[in-house]
């Protein structure tokens, strides 16, 4: 097990990691903020779902996800679709537009990622990914105390 320095050190590093979500904010085109960019990419990494299930995903409460489901589907980038189970729900669904809004997410991410990390080996990058992962299943895995 990690000694507390380890502990202190990664709080440390998370608190800097902020930085590198603001450089990645600002490569995102204006018109989709980082709430639109995350109901996009969770609509393509879950597929179809209720808002409510979408608020979940998203960890924030259903009058935040309203808003950002609302910019959204005012792009033309997800629709809202009556959910046969219960008449009184929509299912969120991503168009072609959003898929597309989409891959320019990735292209902008990935050219970033590309241009910073440069000076990495193919292995760094891939360990990098591979403990990134880890901690973010490790986190989804367990309550918090």
């Amino acid at each position: 097990m990690a000694g507390q320095a380890q502990y202190e050190e990664l709080v440390r590093q998370f608190s800097a990691f902020g930085a590198v979500k603001r450089e990645m904010g600002r490569i995102m085109p204006p018109e989709c903020p980082g709430g639109s960019a995350a109901v996009l990419t969770l609509l393509d990494r879950h597929g179809d779902m209720r808002m409510s299930r979408l608020a979940e995903l998203l960890a924030v409460d259903m009058s935040v996800t309203s808003r950002h489901v609302a910019h959204v589907a005012g792009r033309g980038w997800i629709e809202r679709l009556p959910d046969p189970a219960d008449k009184r729900s929509r299912i969120l669904r991503l168009t072609p537009s959003g898929y597309a809004q989409l891959g320019e997410l990735s292209r902008r991410t990935t050219e970033l990622l590309t241009h910073r990390l440069a000076h990495w080996s193919d292995e760094e990058v891939g360990q990098l990914a591979r403990l990134m992962g880890r901690l973010r299943e490790s986190f989804a895995a367990q309550p918090t105390p």
